[in-house]
């Protein structure tokens, strides 16, 4: 794909440091697994980090496209941001499970076709992860942190399925359909001028329901609509992100950089107005990938992206570590 087309549209084309010198609390990380969606096939894979001393255990859900674990993908990321937040979120007490996506890296044989998926799908495979850490650690529920993408997932669960979920941190979510959040992001990259307005009728027929052909399209929007991932496409705009919000009745956690390329401030502050009871919180030179960046320039805010060494911005642990020790689920 060409770099125009960067970097959230990057993620949905295919469904394929500063380390701590000292450590306050020791925690141990385990490979865990969780039932996958076909009992005939592999498990889902992940990672369970669990200090010594821990009262909560959150679970991780990844961002669009090929994204790992760790939070990196073979797309150019690897700021290894949800790494950070488990190594973090670990000072503070607080275990985390972070997980493989169904049919990619460690739950690569969970289904046999990756692409095969819609949110519903992914909801499941939350829900097993859910049920698992539930009954690894004897807890009555379970923290959500969806980052980006996976915040709708985090939403699209609690919406679906209330039980056994303690609350949720949303980081860098959008508040609108991500098919309205795809056109904003290809409109506003100036080296998407000349293929932005097709990218728009494409969104619109995903939109509704009706799938595109690729050979119409400009060849750098071919990848990001790949034929593989329109099923999927199409499951993903049809959700409200502002709608699902509205239902949820455990206590929320919004927290949006202010550097962010992917997700505005707008989106958060969007969120917080479909449920005024959840708690906003703007970090300021926090971009997606929760790197500082204290610049305006779009390519320094991007080498972020491919540095693991940077670690989280300042604010992104406190603030969540502080909301879920704030918010202890009722007995």
């Amino acid at each position: 794909m060409m770099k125009s087309v960067l970097p959230f549209a990057l993620g949905l084309a295919t469904a394929f440091a500063a380390s701590f010198a000292a450590v306050a609390v020791a925690a141990m990380s385990t490979e865990i697994h969780a039932p996958g969606p076909n009992g005939l096939q592999g498990p889902l894979a992940g990672t369970f980090e669990a200090p010594a001393d821990s009262h909560a255990t959150v679970l991780i859900i990844p961002g669009s496209g090929p994204t790992d674990r760790d939070g990196n993908n073979p797309l150019g990321v690897r700021a290894a941001p949800y790494q950070r937040l488990a190594d973090g979120l670990a000072q503070h007490g607080i275990g985390s499970v972070r997980i493989d996506k169904r049919g990619m890296f460690g739950s690569a044989n969970a289904v046999a076709d990756p692409n095969a998926v819609i949110v519903d799908d992914y909801v499941h495979d939350t829900r097993s992860w859910i049920d698992t850490i539930r009954t690894m650690t004897g807890a009555r529920c379970v923290w959500l942190l969806g980052h980006s993408e996976g915040g709708l997932i985090a939403l699209a669960t609690v919406a679906r399925l209330p039980d056994s979920v303690c609350g949720l941190s949303l980081v860098s979510t959008a508040g609108r359909p991500l098919g309205d959040v795809l056109s904003e992001q290809l409109h506003a990259n100036p080296a998407n001028a000349a293929i932005a307005d097709a990218g728009d009728t494409a969104i619109r027929s995903l939109t509704r329901g009706q799938r595109v052909d690729v050979s119409t399209l400009p060849a750098p929007l071919a990848p990001l609509f790949n034929t593989a991932v329109q099923g999927f496409l199409m499951s993903l705009f049809a959700q409200d992100p502002a709608k699902l919000i509205a239902q949820v009745r455990v206590p929320i956690l919004i927290v949006q950089g202010e550097r962010d390329l992917q997700v505005s401030t707008a989106d958060a502050q969007q969120l917080k107005r479909a449920q005024p009871s959840a708690t906003l919180s703007l970090l300021p030179d926090t971009n997606h990938v929760l790197k500082t960046v204290t610049t305006d320039d779009r390519a320094a805010n991007i080498r972020t992206y491919g540095d693991a060494s940077l670690p989280l911005a300042p604010g992104v642990l406190e603030t969540i570590a502080r909301f879920i020790d704030a918010n202890p689920p009722t007995p």
